[in-house]
């Protein structure tokens, strides 16, 4: 499933195609998609103007004109994809100057007014698209009780300390739960665990207060190196413009067990184990 740094990459592939925009037409080619579209979205998108397009943990989301936002979330293998002759002079990496045909699993298409068209294709359908009254967003079932967002002003090393202390759940999992903080996912938990060189197995109780705070900076700078690499591409995920990300080939322990560890010096080797039905990379050597 995509994580921050993919639907940070994402919306920000889509903001020039988007935002000070008016869809000119929305087409729907199936009821639903994780769940059934909301009433009369077509016809509730269809002439309305994209004021700003944000992301709130591994949401992106469109506040429009009309006093409504549209919510979407990638799913698994869900694909926001930008196509026209505009599309590609704004988008970074956009190919395709005309539309392409339609595809099996383009489920849903935007025309915008200046020609751009994005296509929301997803083979597994665990997307979600939905429209909310923009005053009541926070409130929304799927964003309501999100922690803060680990780029944001409230993610500082102050908060992550209070929330770890007396913590006796591994720290890879506090660091999972999205109420704690909003939108890491299990690659860049993993890869930032290892560059903080704390063990993913210790309790978040346990750990130093020290040791947690610097937890912060190190989160940030994996994010932000991510998504200035354009994200990872394991299987489905694809920029805007149908590029891969990149950053799959900076990951220092994230599937690379049996290999030797990066750390210069280090004569440590990758291992890997499961918490909580996920895999866990690390170096023993560098990670206590």
């Amino acid at each position: 499933m995509p994580e921050l740094p993919e639907v940070e990459t994402v919306r920000r592939g889509l903001a020039p195609v988007m935002e000070g925009q008016r869809i000119l037409a929305a087409e729907l080619r199936r009821p639903g998609l994780r769940w059934p579209f909301p009433p009369e979205m077509a016809e509730r998108l269809t002439g309305a103007r994209v004021l700003r397009l944000g992301r709130r943990s591994k949401y992106i989301l469109a506040d429009l004109d009309s006093g409504e936002t549209l919510i979407l979330h990638l799913g698994m293998s869900g694909r926001l994809l930008v196509s026209g002759a505009a599309a590609a002079r704004s988008v970074p990496g956009a190919f395709h100057h005309i539309h392409p045909a339609p595809e099996k699993h383009d489920h849903v298409v935007l025309e915008m007014e200046d020609g751009s068209r994005i296509t929301f294709n997803d083979a597994r359908r665990f997307g979600a698209m939905d429209l909310v009254a923009t005053d009541e967003v926070e409130a929304h079932r799927l964003l309501a009780g999100l922690g803060p967002d680990p780029l944001g002003n409230g993610f500082d090393e102050a908060y992550l300390v209070i929330r770890l202390r007396g913590r006796m759940t591994a720290v890879k999992a506090a660091l999972l739960d999205q109420r704690l903080v909003a939108g890491l996912g299990n690659i860049y938990v993993s890869e930032a665990l290892f560059r903080a060189g704390i063990a993913p197995w210790r309790k978040a109780g346990r750990i130093a207060e020290r040791r947690a705070a610097r937890l912060v900076p190190v989160i940030r700078s994996v994010l932000e190196e991510a998504i200035e690499a354009g994200g990872s591409s394991l299987r489905d995920y694809r920029q805007t413009g149908g590029e891969l990300g990149y950053f799959q080939h900076a990951f220092r322990v994230y599937g690379r067990a049996g290999a030797a560890c990066l750390t210069p010096g280090c004569t440590g080797t990758v291992r890997r184990m499961v918490q909580g039905g996920r895999s866990s990379f690390w170096c023993p050597a560098c990670q206590r």
